[in-house]
């Protein structure tokens, strides 16, 4: 069977359900809310040569930045893995984002003519809630990696088919919530192991070298049409200068740089200029830019293009070394992957912007609202820890208002049920609502953020990564800027205590905690200002 558009469309949506039904298996199989309600896992397929063909419609963040690792364990283990063999890592210099998301990788071997060929790989990945360190949750106001939790590099925790259990006894040893962590792992080898199967369907029912080919022409067409949306856009070099409110451990503002140069069909962004390399925790690994410079060309190219590493043909990403983009190791990251992201996306679309005004929406909150509580639920006798991010305001669109109250760019999770979130913590939620006004007003205007309302019902350990507390969401074209967020402790539920946006601190049962968060930027002059 030759390769068409026909039959482009068919393996290509074959490859997808491999990775949707692999995400369905982690989901109703995982034992942390944070994994079966938020969703905050990931899961896709691989070419031989570790090439991602195909993804579900998970988390940005994490979509982007899985070939790293996928590459990580074949340079880990050049031609020894096997059938039955899964690798498994979290280390952010080798193949990582952050400690707490856990990737797995497997080879996917087909017998055909008596012999055993290598189909691609399947890999998946889950954001568990602890995974030790020196604060609950795993994402510290650190000033090192090793302070984050327990790193792990890219190991075998199965060979041929036979799990090593003691890797999973040493990952739930230096974790909080160790049956919490056994549950997930074991979720993430099921969705392993479905993901296996369904790709050996395809290539049996298929043959290798069809599968093989058709593999190759998804990868070459979604480089086809980027670069078709690339040579959409004007040439010339469009560039851009924002800021971070600050690393957690100063209060210096952090400057990323951006200068973004279409020519023809091909894209370079450059970092040069950008901030060095942080003391605090929010420099993100290379995979993480590169994985914001995926999603934003995925924004531009649209839905027509499979989502597969074919997108990234076209473009050239610059990162000094050194820099908050590209840090050495052993530098802090746990902000890095869920907060610089968002700046990351925030400063590309507002270069494009320059270039493409009437396609690219003003700035959304530009933040991800980490929220984690850890300590001992009295009431069960057991040690606990509660992971979120929280959504904001959506930018407002060059046709219509910004969304409100919605997980934008390189988040893309669900919220934590209110029930949910009541059965498994000892907290209670007081108020979860709009954050009415906090939209930036234009011609369109920005979406809300929210005000959620947590009360402790027992003394607990908290930490909050957010931004946007200092720095507003700009509006475009002469929309208004959205609301900045707030971060407010009610001691006693009563007193007002405001709080940084990075900070961890001690609560005790029937303190309130308000996270008030940003709203997004408006579009274009309202229409009382003409």
């Amino acid at each position: 069977m030759a390769v068409d558009a026909i039959s482009l469309e068919v393996f290509k949506n074959m490859f997808i359900s491999v990775s949707e039904e692999m995400g369905v298996a982690l989901q109703r199989t995982a034992y942390s809310p944070n994994i079966k309600e938020r969703r905050d896992f990931s899961c896709a397929v691989f070419d031989p040569q570790g090439q991602m063909v195909a993804q579900a419609a998970h988390v940005p963040v994490h979509l982007g930045a899985m070939p790293a690792s996928v590459r990580a364990a074949l340079d880990t283990f050049p031609n020894a893995l096997r059938p039955g063999d899964i690798v498994i890592l979290n280390d952010p210099y080798k193949g990582g984002t952050h400690l707490p998301d856990i990737t797995m990788v497997a080879p996917v071997y087909f017998e055909e003519a008596g012999q055993k060929r290598m189909a691609g790989f399947v890999a998946n990945r889950g954001h568990h809630s602890d995974v030790g360190g020196m604060t609950p949750g795993s994402l510290p106001l650190s000033t090192e990696l090793y302070q984050e939790g327990t790193i792990i590099p890219p190991i075998k925790l199965a060979r041929g088919g036979r799990l090593n259990q003691e890797v999973i006894q040493l990952i739930c040893r230096n974790s909080r919530t160790p049956e919490e962590r056994k549950g997930d792992l074991a979720a993430q080898i099921a969705s392993i192991k479905v993901g296996e199967r369904r790709l050996q369907e395809i290539t049996q029912r298929y043959g290798m070298d069809e599968t093989q080919e058709h593999m190759g022409a998804l990868l070459d067409y979604s480089e086809r049409l980027t670069r078709l949306a690339i040579g959409r856009i004007p040439d010339g070099v469009y560039r851009v200068t924002d800021y971070m409110d600050d690393d957690g451990i100063s209060e210096q503002p952090v400057p990323i740089v951006v200068a973004i140069t279409v020519a023809g069909q091909e894209l370079t962004i450059d970092f040069t200029g950008t901030s060095p390399q942080r003391p605090g925790c929010i420099n993100a690994p290379h995979a993480v830019t590169v994985s914001a410079c995926l999603y934003v060309i995925r924004c531009i190219v649209g839905e027509e293009a499979p989502a597969n590493q074919g997108c990234l043909r076209p473009l050239h990403i610059i990162t000094p070394r050194g820099s908050l983009l590209n840090p050495e190791p052993q530098r802090g990251v746990a902000g890095g992957n869920v907060e610089t992201s968002q700046r990351i996306t925030d400063v590309l679309f507002s270069a494009l912007a320059q270039a493409l005004p009437e396609l690219i929406p003003a700035a959304s909150q530009g933040t991800m609202n980490n929220l984690l509580i850890g300590g001992h639920d009295l009431a069960r006798e057991k040690p606990f820890v509660y992971y979120e991010t929280i959504a904001g305001g959506m930018g407002a669109r060059t046709t219509k208002d910004g969304i409100s109250g919605i997980h934008t760019h390189m988040t893309n999770t669900m919220n934590t049920p209110i029930e949910a979130l009541e059965f498994a913590f000892p907290l209670r939620l007081k108020r979860y609502a709009l954050r009415r006004g906090s939209g930036g007003r234009g011609q369109y205007n920005g979406g809300d953020g929210l005000i959620r309302d947590v009360e402790f019902l027992t003394p607990a350990r908290v930490t909050i990564l957010s931004e946007r507390r200092k720095f507003p969401p700009p509006g475009f074209h002469g929309g208004h800027h959205g609301e900045t967020g707030e971060n407010v402790l009610l001691r006693g539920g009563f007193e007002e205590v405001h709080l940084a946006g990075k900070e961890t601190f001690d609560v005790e049962a029937g303190d309130v905690l308000s996270i008030r968060t940003p709203g997004g930027g408006g579009w274009g002059e309202p229409d009382d200002e003409e």
